[in-house]
């Protein structure tokens, strides 16, 4: 099982030794906001600072893609991830793509 302190965005973690690269894994997920909250994010966008209803949405899009990724991996028989990465693009006017990926390992401690 992948537990979170064996996701790293570095290519080596420290105290183990890589034994077998599973691969390239990834996990993506696509959202939008509804109507009344792309209304809400307006409203907030005119008094300026953060816009909290679209912090939320990327948040809860990065934690799909993320457990999404991880799941991949544990398919795949890894007990680690590296070199995890995130993008996203828009796939059409008020439609992201989030996309969470990296590199399935076993490793084992030196």
């Amino acid at each position: 099982m992948v537990y979170d302190s064996l996701v790293s965005t570095t290519f080596e973690v420290k105290g183990y030794r890589i034994v077998e690269q599973l691969g390239v894994v990834r996990g993506i997920t696509v959202r939008s906001r509804s109507l009344l909250g792309n209304i809400g994010g307006g409203l907030q966008s005119l008094f300026g600072g953060n816009i909290s209803i679209y912090t939320e949405l990327c948040e809860t899009a990065r934690q799909e893609a993320y457990r999404e990724m991880v799941i991949h991996a544990e398919g795949r028989g890894a007990n680690a991830i590296i070199g995890v990465r995130y993008d996203a693009n828009e796939v059409m006017n008020g439609i992201t793509e989030v996309l969470c990926y990296g590199t399935a390992v076993k490793i084992e401690k030196e």
